[in-house]
């Protein structure tokens, strides 16, 4: 058995990729699906079209290789977080379209909840925060307003998953409703203290815990796929949710270790070891994985709008025509001019939590140009990290003061101009890794460990190879005035 599968599930597109025994990239295909926005602020996804293209795109990268079942030890599963699917346990259609983990439909009733009284208690025992980005409320929601669904779902008609639930259900032929304990901790309805469903919050949700999926490990014997699908039994043994595998991925495996991935936005994990950090900054406490019925816990903090800044240069102002050229235009900007562009374009995110204020560009002069703005943009992303950097480490109070070691993924990674802004910015060394491919190589370790070809921890920590570290700059004088000056920007789109 030569290969690993990876799927990665993500929010637009679905990828299979081939590891090879060495861990390296044989093979990757990826297809697209159609994003549904039925009203303003609702996101929605066809889940046959998630499986189909989960189908095809295994299908093509075993066909591009000349792979077939039998030469591959097992599957790994990485998967958009949050998104929920309720499906029918008989027939495996779902009831509804799947709810995005971006979707506001259920705003209303997090506000009920929270004008209840009821955050302290969902707080303590998920770490999370009553929002309409869990999953939860979502299945609330469905179960309110599908005609029957209630009834179905009392008479044990119905299941719940993340999308890595509703994958495995589909790939084993409906043998197993099984997920992990990643995406359990994002469903507002798990107990990360006592690693199981918590009765008070799904009776509080009206979610019968029947229809909840049983929690394994990260590496785990999940079942086995049904022959007709891939041309033979694969066993599936590898499942996290996307950020905490991009976490695996990148080896952070130690307390103090954090990764922040650029993509669209920008979500960061920093690894606080065997016990959950209250967050007294807004963070999020969660699970970075669980191996051997131990969970490591992590913070985590979320800014919604990282590369998303470098799209709207390109489609919203012209200014550049492709997200490469950013970096570039903004080494031309006047270093006298500091222009600050606050992206709240769809409200700011961790710390803040602030969904209704909008964006800013402040310090303009009448020589600002396309280059000032550019700059403004790239280092938008890197004063949003120190935002959670700080948060982080005022959280993680206990740390004795360790070094916090920062790796980056994601597309905005690959630019050495912003890198560095963020190292200057932060005062802290960053580095990037030769393997890009964090967050699908973190399942196929997963997988790829359980089946026995991959090294354990250590050992897999030990192949993380350094591209290339960013260390400041910037004199601590200068960085902390820059900073000082974000943050009166940022309370003034707030205030507005």
């Amino acid at each position: 058995m030569n290969y690993i599968l990876a799927i990665d599930q993500g929010t637009t597109s679905t990828r299979a990729i081939l590891f090879d025994a060495g861990m390296q990239v044989a093979g990757t295909a990826q297809q697209e699906f159609t994003q549904h926005y039925p009203q303003a602020g609702w996101v929605e996804h066809d889940p046959e079209e998630i499986w189909d293209t989960t189908v095809a795109v295994c299908r093509k990268v075993m066909a591009d290789l000349d792979a077939t079942a039998a030469d591959i030890a097992g599957i790994g599963i990485t998967n958009q977080r949050e998104t929920t699917v309720v499906w029918d346990k008989t027939s495996g259609k779902a009831v509804h379209n799947a709810i995005v983990w971006q979707d506001r439909r259920t705003a209303a009733i997090c506000e009920e909840l929270r004008k209840a009284g009821h955050q302290e208690m969902v707080t303590d025992r998920t770490g999370l925060l009553l929002d309409p980005y869990f999953s939860g409320t979502k299945v609330k929601w469905i179960l309110d307003t599908v005609p029957g669904a209630r009834d179905r779902a009392a008479a044990g008609e119905l299941l719940f998953g993340t999308v890595d639930s509703f994958l495995i259900w589909r790939l084993t032929g409906g043998a197993s409703h099984v997920t992990d304990a990643t995406n359990a901790a994002r469903t507002l309805m798990y107990d990360i203290r006592k690693g199981r469903w918590s009765r008070t919050i799904s009776d509080l949700l009206e979610v019968p815990q029947q229809m909840l999926p049983e929690v394994k490990d990260s590496a785990a014997d999940f079942g086995t796929t049904d022959p007709e699908i891939l041309g033979g039994e694969i066993p599936i043994l590898g499942v996290a949710g996307d950020q905490q595998a991009a976490t695996i991925g990148q080896a952070c495996f130690q307390p103090g270790m954090m990764k922040s991935t650029y993509g669209t936005g920008c979500f960061a994990l920093l690894n606080t070891g065997d016990e959950p950090v209250v967050s007294k900054n807004r963070m999020l406490t969660t699970i970075a994985y669980q191996l051997d019925g131990k969970p490591t816990y992590a913070l985590e903090g979320s800014i919604f709008i990282a590369g998303a800044a470098v799209q709207w240069l390109r489609d919203g102002l012209g200014i550049i025509g492709q997200a490469s050229e950013s970096g570039e235009l903004a080494l031309r900007a006047d270093p006298g001019q500091d222009v600050i562009l606050v992206p709240a374009f769809t409200g700011l995110g961790a710390p803040y939590w602030e969904p209704e204020c909008r964006g800013g560009m402040f310090g303009l002069t009448r020589n600002s140009g396309p280059a000032e703005f550019a700059r403004a943009a790239l280092q938008s992303v890197a004063y949003q990290t120190r935002d959670l950097y700080e948060a982080m480490r005022a959280d993680w109070e206990d740390d004795s003061h360790h070094t916090v070691t920062l790796r980056v993924d994601g597309g905005m990674s690959a630019s050495d101009w912003t890198m560095q802004s963020l190292s200057d910015l932060l005062g802290a060394a960053v580095d990037r890794p030769v393997m890009q491919e964090t967050t699908a190589l973190g399942a196929a370790w997963l997988a790829g460990m359980r089946a026995g070809i991959y090294p354990d921890q250590t050992g897999f920590a030990d192949t993380w190879k350094l591209d290339r570290q960013f260390v400041p700059l910037m004199q601590p004088a200068a960085r902390e005035a820059a900073y000082a000056r974000w943050q009166r920007a940022v309370q003034a789109v707030i205030g507005v």
